[in-house]
């Protein structure tokens, strides 16, 4: 690797922008007392939403509880995306888009630039809301800002907190044009990398070294399974008759249609994530309130041990799923675009059968 010039730029590249996302993961923003929300994380990993807060350690680095600069990371950036993916079925303008090539990507990834920008000031303002009211931290008492009470200050916590979003947005996009991969992923797999040495110390210290290392062959494995399936496709076979085009034949080759086993990918994980999140929201804007159903909440849907969490969470990802790969992968277009060129499967006429083989093909993958 290193011998190729072209690629050691491109893998020097990677590495220095993913040194300038930790950077900034652990840059707090103004207004923060580091001293208090260290105190404050200590207390919560050891109280009943260890879980939780385990979580939304793992999948922003550390730094969305540390409210630092980067705090809100890609996660906007991934939202936004999925949105404007599922209004291309909705907007009709945003379907012409899609079917324009290049230039209308183009301008899809623009709009999902804005959203970013807008949901990242939401939930920017959410967090601060969080911290300033105390509720940021179940069960800890100390006030995380130095300022409470100032709008300026809260304001440039916003500011600086949307801004370290645009700016992870812009480095992951550089990532992908100059760099190793796709930037996106690169940043979520730094995030998840990050936590690693942090929460394997913790469980080699409490479970023991066995244990630590059961667990260890059981994560390889793991990894093993989720890109054996990720790489697994279903490759119906396609045929094209032969065609003149003015003094030359085209066509009569066989090649075949390949559909991914995962045709969602993780975009169904991170549905069932979100939806389950909105009541641990919920009962942190309650503040203190001791009511049944915030209980019945805490001990079910928020407790990540508990059997209704374990099945709502696989009940939607299952739903996801299904509902994902149903407004992004159109089986009547496909089998248009087939009997355009000339193309067939062997044993089903071009045209609606060809939609709805197509159509269970898909359904029996997901």
């Amino acid at each position: 690797a290193f011998r190729t010039p072209d690629l050691r730029k491109k893998l020097f590249f990677t590495l220095g922008m993913i040194a300038l996302y930790r950077l900034g993961a652990s840059l707090p923003t103004p207004n923060t007392d580091t001293g208090s929300i260290n105190d404050c994380l200590e207390q919560v990993q050891g109280g009943a939403s260890q879980g939780v807060y385990s979580l939304i350690n793992l999948f922003s680095g550390g730094a969305l509880l540390k409210l630092s600069v980067f705090a809100l990371g890609i996660m906007p950036y991934i939202t936004a995306s999925i949105i404007v993916q599922l209004l291309v079925v909705v907007i009709p303008r945003f379907e012409q888009l899609k079917k324009e090539g290049q230039a209308g990507q183009q301008k899809l990834t623009q709009y999902s630039r804005y959203l970013t920008v807008g949901l990242a000031v939401l939930q920017a303002t959410g967090f601060i809301a969080l911290a300033r009211f105390g509720t940021l931290f179940q069960g800890c008492t100390q006030s995380v800002l130095y300022r409470e009470d100032d709008l300026f200050a809260l304001s440039t916590m916003v500011i600086c907190m949307t801004a370290g979003t645009a700016v992870v947005m812009w480095m992951g996009e550089l990532v992908t044009d100059r760099g190793l991969g796709n930037g996106m992923s690169v940043l979520i797999f730094t995030s998840i990398a990050a936590r690693i040495p942090a929460e394997s110390n913790a469980l080699l210290r409490n479970a023991g070294r066995f244990a630590f290392f059961l667990i260890l062959c059981l994560g390889l494995a793991i990894i093993a399974a989720v890109v054996f399936v990720e790489q697994a496709q279903r490759r119906i076979p396609v045929q094209y008759a032969k065609r003149m085009v003015g003094r030359r034949m085209y066509g009569g080759t066989s090649t075949y249609l390949p559909l991914k086993v995962n045709q969602a990918g993780v975009i169904p994980v991170i549905f069932a994530s979100s939806l389950l999140y909105i009541p641990q929201l919920i009962t942190q804007l309650q503040g203190n309130s001791t009511s049944g159903a915030r209980l019945w909440v805490e001990n079910n849907l928020i407790n990540q041990s508990s059997w209704v969490h374990i099945v709502t969470y696989a009940l939607l990802i299952i739903g996801f799923a299904y509902f994902y790969v149903s407004i992004t992968f159109n089986p009547e277009e496909r089998a248009d675009d087939m009997k355009k060129y000339g193309g067939f499967i062997p044993g089903i006429r071009p045209g609606r059968p060809t939609a709805e083989y197509l159509s269970y093909e898909i359904g029996r993958a997901s």
